[in-house]
C-alpha cells in the first residue's frame, strides 16, 4: 500500500485493524453485501444499525457500539445494562397490585364481619321482643341485671381493644359475637318506645348514611385520623352530658339536639375508623402476619359496629316517634 492510492483501491488488502492510507484507523470497518463498507453514511443501507465503525464527525469512528435495533416484540434496550430496567418495572407493578388486592380482601373482610354482627343483633333483638326474654330477664334481676348486662359489654369492647394480640382469632371472633348478640338483647326496648315505621326508617337513613360516609373516607385524600382525638373528647363530653340528663328531666327538644349533636360525632367516627382500618391493615400486611391481620378485622369490625349502632340510635332519637 502507498500513500496516494483511494482506500477503495486497497480494501481487499486492508488487513482488518490495520492504519490506512490517510493514517486513520478503521478499526472494525466490514463490507456489506454490496460491497459497500458500513461506516460510510451514504452507504448504509436501509434497515442497518449504525454501529460498527460508522464516522461520524471529523471521520472518527461511532464511540458507542452497544446500541442496538430494537426487534418486533423485544425490549427497546437490548445492552448488557439495559434489560434490567423493564423487569424491575414490573415487578414493582405486580408487587403493588398484589399489595393493593390484599389491602382490599382485608377491608372488605373487616365489612363482612361487621355485617355479620349487625344481623346477628338484629335477630336477636327481634327474638327478644317476640319472646318477651327481656322482661322476664329484667323482672328476675332488676336493675342490677340491666347494669350487668352493660358491664359485661363495656367489658368485652375494652378486651377486644386492650388484649387483641394477646388472645386467639376465634377466641376474638365469639367474644365479638358474643357482644354482638348482648347488643340485641338489650337493644330491644326499642321496639318497647318507637313505632316500627320509625325504626325502619332510622335504619335506612343509618345504612345509607353509614355506606356514603364510608366510600367518602376511603376515596378522599383528606386525613381523618388527624381528627380522632377531638372526635374523642367531643364523645367524652357527650356521654357525660346525658349521664347528667338522666338525672334530669330533659325535652324533646333537648333530646333532639343531643340526638343531632352525637350523630354528628359518630358520622366524624365513622370515616375516621375507616381510615384507621387502612392504616392498620397497611401495617399488618407489610409485616406478612396473616394472623394479626385476622385479629385487626375483628377489631375494626367492632369499631365500626359501633359507629353504625350508635349512628341510628342518634338517628331514631331525632327522627322516631316517641310517645314515651
Amino acid at each position: 500500500m502507498t500513500f496516494g492510492n483511494k482506500p477503495e483501491d486497497n480494501n481487499a488488502q486492508q488487513p482488518y485493524g490495520q492504519p490506512n492510507a490517510y493514517g486513520q484507523d478503521y478499526g472494525q470497518q466490514q463490507y456489506n453485501q454490496y460491497g459497500q463498507p458500513q461506516g460510510q453514511p451514504q452507504g448504509q443501507p436501509y434497515g442497518q444499525p449504525y454501529g460498527q465503525g460508522q464516522n461520524m464527525q471529523y471521520g472518527q469512528p461511532y464511540a458507542q457500539p452497544q446500541y442496538q435495533q430494537p426487534q418486533y416484540g423485544q425490549p427497546a434496550y437490548a445492552g448488557a445494562g439495559a434489560g434490567t430496567a423493564a423487569p424491575t418495572m414490573t415487578m414493582n407493578g405486580q408487587t403493588a397490585y398484589s399489595f393493593e388486592r390484599a389491602r382490599h380482601v382485608s377491608t372488605t373482610k373487616a365489612y363482612g364481619e361487621m355485617t355479620l354482627g349487625l344481623l346477628l343483633t338484629a335477630v336477636v333483638a327481634v327474638f327478644t321482643q317476640m319472646t318477651g326474654a327481656l322482661e322476664g330477664f329484667l323482672a328476675t334481676t332488676g336493675v342490677i341485671g340491666w347494669i350487668g348486662l352493660a358491664v359485661v359489654q363495656v367489658a368485652i369492647a375494652i378486651v377486644l381493644g386492650w388484649r387483641i394480640d394477646k388472645m386467639k382469632v376465634g377466641t376474638a371472633r365469639v367474644l365479638f359475637y358474643l357482644y354482638a348478640a348482648l347488643t340485641g338483647f338489650t337493644l330491644a326496648t326499642i321496639f318497647y318506645t318507637y313505632s316500627l315505621p320509625s325504626i325502619g326508617i332510622a335504619l335506612g337513613l343509618c345504612v345509607a348514611f353509614f355506606f356514603v360516609l364510608t366510600m367518602l373516607s376511603l376515596t378522599t385524600k383528606k386525613d381523618m385520623l388527624k381528627a380522632g382525638p377531638i372526635l374523642f373528647v367531643a364523645l367524652l363530653v357527650l356521654l357525660i352530658g346525658e349521664v347528667i340528663m338522666m338525672f334530669l328531666a330533659p325535652t324533646q327538644t333537648t333530646l333532639m339536639v343531643t340526638g343531632a349533636i352525637g350523630l354528628v360525632i359518630f358520622a366524624g367516627l365513622t370515616m375516621y375508623d375507616a381510615q384507621q382500618t387502612r392504616a392498620m391493615f397497611d401495617v399488618a400486611e407489610r409485616s406478612g402476619d396473616t394472623v394479626m391481620l385476622n385479629k385487626i378485622s375483628i377489631v375494626c369490625a367492632l369499631n365500626l359496629y359501633l359507629d353504625f349502632i350508635n349512628m341510628f340510635l342518634y338517628l331514631l332519637q331525632i327522627f322516631g316517634n316517641n310517645d314515651n
